[in-house]
């Protein structure tokens, strides 16, 4: 029974998980299998995490098996194993009221908000949980909240066989990116600075790799689409200055999504957003896509198991998130095994 803590910036313990109580009503319990670090996990272990209070049991992406079920729980069965949404609205402000509760005014992240996934046993909502079909593995099913990152952000601009998307970053959310852009039929170019991170987004089918290091990003990009440049261009990086660039490539009637959530001011040619009649859009979280995702890695269509690099024991998740820090080359998605 063990729970990772982070108690203040810079001070990461690992626990004894403090006992739970029962499921209300329309709760489950969840004994946890697998767990995935995310650079929002280490943002929140070096307080720069925003939104994060602490003291804190981190982990947003998790998945595990249902141990108990509240009387009103109708849909799920003991044992059966599930992934869990992080993200809980109230369900009446208005953001929820016109469908979009990862901006929810009264928003709560496990993990973030509250306690997270990355101890042995939680009390979850039930409408939060999402069944691992038979046929994906609990480590892949694992994979399903980042993959709908991505998912939020290209259902936020569009996506379809007839664009060329640029993406800034290939750690693990411009891989994420990646893959989804591919099964929706997309060109992809993606750009970053590490060689590694290069080839596996060629792996993972990166029509284009550039090496922003050598190359010079928006001349490399400049024939793209007749000539036009991408129609979407996405910052996986979260670097500020990307945000001016992406406005000075992008295709006529394009679409920039912005995932980073740094504070810095970056200069923005108003200008450009009007000439090319530029669209940015804003991503947080993802907006019950789940199932989405669930359904595509139960049917083949994504299959991002090469994204896990690492796996360490929950016990060892001191040294698993020195890896992640120390050797970001060597990982892109690091887990933590529950099960031991």
């Amino acid at each position: 029974m063990v729970a990772i803590v982070v108690d203040e910036p810079n001070r990461l313990r690992i626990a004894a998980a403090a006992p739970i109580d029962g499921p209300c009503p329309d709760e489950v319990v969840v004994r946890v299998l697998r767990g995935g670090i995310c650079g929002s996990d280490i943002h929140i272990l070096h307080g720069s995490n925003p939104f994060a209070r602490y003291p804190r049991v981190i982990g947003h992406e998790f998945a595990g098996v249902i141990e108990a079920i509240g009387s009103g729980v109708h849909g799920l069965i003991k044992g059966q194993r599930v992934v869990v949404d992080p993200v809980v609205a109230c369900g009446h402000c208005y953001p929820c009221r016109i469908g979009r509760p990862n901006v929810c005014g009264h928003l709560e992240v496990f993990g973030v908000h509250r306690d997270g996934g990355f101890r042995t046993r939680l009390v979850v909502p039930a409408a939060n949980c999402i069944a691992i079909p038979d046929g994906v593995s609990t480590e892949v099913a694992t994979l399903a909240e980042p993959l709908s990152i991505a998912a939020n952000v290209l259902s936020r601009t569009g996506i379809d066989t007839a664009d060329t998307v640029l993406i800034y970053g290939a750690g693990t959310v411009g891989l994420t990116v990646l893959q989804v852009a591919k099964l929706h039929g997309a060109r992809c170019i993606v750009a970053d600075i590490d060689a590694a991170r290069l080839e596996r987004a060629r792996n993972f089918g990166a029509d284009v790799a550039i090496d922003s290091s050598r190359d010079d990003v928006p001349t490399r990009v400049a024939t793209e689409n007749d000539g036009l440049g991408p129609s979407v261009v996405i910052d996986g990086a979260g670097i500020p200055a990307l945000l001016a660039e992406a406005c000075r490539v992008a295709s006529p009637a394009g679409r920039i999504g912005i995932l980073g959530f740094s504070a810095a001011p970056c200069p923005v040619s108003q200008q450009e957003i009007v000439r090319k009649e530029l669209a940015l859009f804003g991503s947080r979280l993802n907006r019950k896509l789940l199932p989405q995702v669930m359904d595509w890695l139960a049917s083949g269509r994504l299959a991002p198991a090469a994204m896990i690099t690492q796996t360490f024991a929950a016990r060892d998740a001191r040294d698993a998130f020195d890896l992640v820090e120390r050797h970001p080359e060597r990982t892109v998605k690091v887990h933590l095994d529950f099960t031991g």
